[in-house]
């Protein structure tokens, strides 16, 4: 059984296009389109990686982000943001001030997706 990946996406379209790439390279892969309901399902389905977009209604990815990394069930969970911001400073706030495991923009390639999705388990060792 592959590794398991919650991607967090409130665009239906591309939730289910994350899911259709990473999961024909063995992923198993939960989405949630709700992103207040991003918590609540990581520590219910207990993700091995987290693929979180940035800009959603009501909460944004930064703020799913920090409540990730305050709860100690998440220390080695890898995170990667998954947005459309992909100017320079944007990736620069990403992984060098949130501390992100990764920052892959919006549109990406499939092959691209995968290596990156597969560059977040080589980074924390899993």
């Amino acid at each position: 059984m592959g590794k398991k990946i919650l991607v967090v996406e409130d665009e239906k379209d591309v939730a289910e296009l994350v899911k259709l790439v990473l999961e024909t390279d063995s992923f198993v892969v939960k989405t949630v389109l709700d992103p207040r309901l991003a918590v609540e399902t990581a520590k219910s389905w207990k993700p091995e990686a987290i693929l979180l977009d940035l800009t959603m209604p009501q909460i944004d990815g930064w703020q799913i982000f920090k409540m990730l990394r305050k709860d100690k069930e998440f220390d080695d969970v890898p995170i990667a943001i998954l947005t459309a911001k992909a100017e320079e400073f944007d990736t620069m706030v990403g992984l060098h001030v949130m501390n992100a495991d990764a920052y892959i923009t919006k549109p990406f390639g499939k092959q691209e997706l995968i290596d990156r999705t597969h560059e977040l388990f080589k980074k924390s060792g899993k």
